[in-house]
């Protein structure tokens, strides 16, 4: 009887690979199809590089962001037009055409010499870069299309276009918003390959705890900003502008509508944002970021309110400087949340009635709520505490928001004695004393929820990845 013939056994992976694999965790990468990003290579590059069509239409884009940045700036210091032929002009214009073929001789030179690949794609996948233009278009379209759906329907409804910031108008508004940034960021987590749009920020633990912690935040600290005003008399009571019924349904639909205004403006910086540049973000490329909203800001002569940009970008510059020297883990999230709350601030700039320190605590504010992001895990806490925030001001206590007093409001108020301490035209936000409101709010954040581990940030783009 012939031996029973066993098969062999595979063999063991070897020790340093078998305990490696489980520990080690890989970053994300797209791992697109192969021939897919062929055919992708082909239509942009050739065998000299980058196609003559694109170098074309890069050139052309070089030569509109040189004009918008020196033209104004050197018309700031002397002014003359476009076409003339003072020497400044003209050494403007050939300045703008070098840079614009310099920027274009670079560009091609790293895709000859590092491939196409490079040029989008990182150890994290799509470069941060990318993936913010991507979303940017992306949104700027679906508000376009969107807004002119609604107001298409408006003109056949007839509705009134002169009624002012009611209720109904900003619920309508903000839902397009909503809408939009969702549709963006969906297409963009498709892109990036990841599970859905909850990647941007918006996993973690007790989320719904941390909403509903993050609306009492919100209230209890706009409510002890009103109070100190009227108890020092720069903030003076009224009879309530609503009874009966009304109270109610004002506040649900005030509710609604800052609910919008939460999720718009948080999904916005403190998710989609503060998520893509804190995978690909480093010192220099936050610097150049605030730098730009800067002199952005002392071209458009924003009035005094840009100072309050100036400050919070000071503030910033020389902890991240530290954190880049130093090496330190978690630099990126920082340096992030120092370009996020600058753009925040920066924003606010356009609204009426906004002084320096509004545009400042619109600011500080940003930052904050990026420091829930890391010791919650998600941007929740933030989106209840802007949307409580908001309705308080707005509704409850009928104050000025952002220069705006909105109708349906709840209470009266008005601001009575110096600016400084009522915030005049501004409201609360632009009173100086929002800055010990803003600092209470942080310490209260950091002592409630700071006890735990702070969440990795940058890991969770790996594991948000799917193949």
């Amino acid at each position: 009887m012939e031996p029973e013939i066993q098969p062999p056994l595979p063999e063991a992976p070897p020790a340093e690979i078998a305990t490696g694999a489980a520990l080690t965790l890989e970053p994300l990468a797209p791992a697109p199809n192969a021939p897919k990003f062929r055919r992708l290579r082909w239509i942009f590059s050739g065998s000299q590089g980058l196609r003559a069509g694109w170098l074309a239409l890069v050139n052309l884009l070089l030569i509109l962001l040189a004009e918008a940045i020196l033209i104004p700036t050197a018309a700031a210091i002397h002014p003359f037009k476009i076409g003339d032929t003072a020497p400044l002009a003209v050494l403007l214009q050939v300045l703008t055409l070098y840079l614009a073929v310099l920027g274009v001789g670079c560009l091609n030179s790293l895709v000859r010499k590092r491939g196409l690949r490079w040029v989008f794609l990182g150890s994290h996948g799509l470069r941060a870069g990318w993936s913010v233009l991507t979303f940017a278009a992306l949104a700027f379209l679906f508000i376009v299309l969107l807004g002119t759906i609604a107001s298409t329907i408006g003109k056949a409804l007839h509705a009134s276009q002169n009624q002012g910031i009611t209720v109904l108008a900003m619920i309508i508004g903000e839902s397009i918003a909503v809408l939009a940034i969702v549709g963006a960021a969906a297409l963009v987590a498709r892109l990036e390959r990841r599970r859905s749009i909850l990647a941007f920020n918006l996993t973690g633990p007790r989320r719904l705890l941390h909403f509903f912690s993050g609306l009492a935040a919100g209230f209890a600290a706009l409510s002890a900003l009103v109070g100190t005003m009227a108890w020092g008399g720069w903030l003076h009571f009224g009879p309530p502008a609503l009874s009966g019924p009304q109270i109610f349904s004002f506040a649900a639909l005030w509710g609604i509508a800052f609910l919008l205004v939460g999720c718009f403006e948080e999904g916005t910086f403190r998710g989609y944002l503060q998520f893509t540049l804190t995978r690909g973000i480093n010192f220099w490329w936050a610097l150049a970021l605030v730098g730009s909203m800067c002199l952005g800001g002392l071209l458009a002569t924003k009035g005094q309110g840009i100072w309050g940009v100036y400050i919070i970008a000071l503030l910033g510059l020389v902890p991240c400087l530290l954190l880049h020297l130093k090496k330190a883990e978690g630099a990126g999230f920082w340096q992030a949340a120092w370009v996020t709350s600058t753009l925040f601030g920066f924003i606010h700039t356009g609204n009426n009635g906004e002084n320096w320190i509004g545009i400042f605590a619109a600011a500080a504010i940003g930052f904050v709520f990026c420091v829930s992001i890391r010791v919650t895990g998600s941007a929740w806490w933030a989106i209840g505490c802007h949307a409580a925030w908001d309705w308080a001001e707005t509704y409850f206590y009928g104050t000025a928001d952002s220069g705006m007093v909105a109708k349906g409001h709840y209470l009266t108020t008005s601001p009575a004695g110096n600016a400084l301490w009522s915030g005049g035209a501004d409201g609360p936000e632009g009173s100086v004393l929002v800055l010990g409101i803003i600092l209470l709010l942080l310490v209260a954040l950091i002592a409630i929820h700071g006890r735990r581990k702070p969440a990795a940030l940058v890991a969770p783009a790996a594991e948000e990845a799917v193949g």
